[in-house]
């Protein structure tokens, strides 16, 4: 098992069902194209996002079999080759695992991880202040998710608001000093989980962030250089 997943594991049991966050990110995202990585936070209205894959079973099941892998040997003698199939569903399972993993090492510090994405984005700008439609592109979020993550983090007085001297029609999100104290600390526990991937080495991460690359890409998140 992954080491990143022991550690945590303890606090996943803690909860009741539906306690762990779903999403990696706040409510209003819309259909599927709309916002790449389906980010929203659980339980809303405005998710668009059918639910099943993004909110996490609270415990370990500790099934005495793989259903993936029985789910494939079911559909290569139905429908034939069951690959694709059962590469997607995996990782729409482990997407499961990691954003309860994330979230629950998030929640003392007062955050999921889609508002951790956007403390992290901000405190990476040069004057620590983006205007919310850049925040959307980077996080490849819907414009409505972004308002929600911004409201919720200036409710926690993480960011405030201030209007854009570049565009006097515009909104700035800036990151206040109680912000960047919180970053810092959530950071420290997120590294040493490895993000919930310490079963993988270098090379193996290495090759994961690129396999999965070719797959964004096809989607349109970016142009290749």
């Amino acid at each position: 098992m992954p080491g990143g997943l022991r550690r945590v594991r303890g606090r996943l049991r803690a909860g009741p069902a539906g306690t762990v966050p779903g999403g990696r990110g706040e409510p209003g995202v819309g259909p599927a194209g709309t916002a790449p990585g389906g980010r929203g936070e659980p339980g809303s209205p405005a998710d668009g996002r059918g639910g099943r894959y993004l909110v996490p079973v609270p415990k370990p099941l500790d099934l005495p079999f793989d259903p993936i892998a029985r789910a494939a040997e079911i559909w290569e003698r139905r429908f034939g080759d069951s690959r694709a199939m059962a590469a997607v569903t995996s990782i729409m399972r482990v997407q499961q695992i990691l954003i309860a993993e994330l979230d629950a090492l998030l929640r003392p510090h007062g955050l999921t991880f889609a508002r951790y994405e956007a403390l992290v984005l901000l405190r990476f700008s040069r004057e620590g202040a983006l205007p919310l439609r850049l925040i959307g592109q980077r996080l490849m979020v819907h414009p409505t998710s972004v308002t929600n993550i911004i409201n919720r983090l200036e409710a926690q007085g993480l960011v405030v608001r201030r209007p854009n001297p570049a565009d006097g029609r515009g909104t700035l999100a800036e990151i206040t000093t109680a912000g960047r104290e919180v970053v810092e600390r959530a950071t420290t526990d997120l590294m040493a989980a490895d993000f919930g991937l310490g079963g993988y080495d270098k090379a193996q991460l290495e090759g994961m962030f690129d396999m999965l690359r070719g797959l964004r890409v096809t989607a349109g998140d970016f142009r290749e250089r």
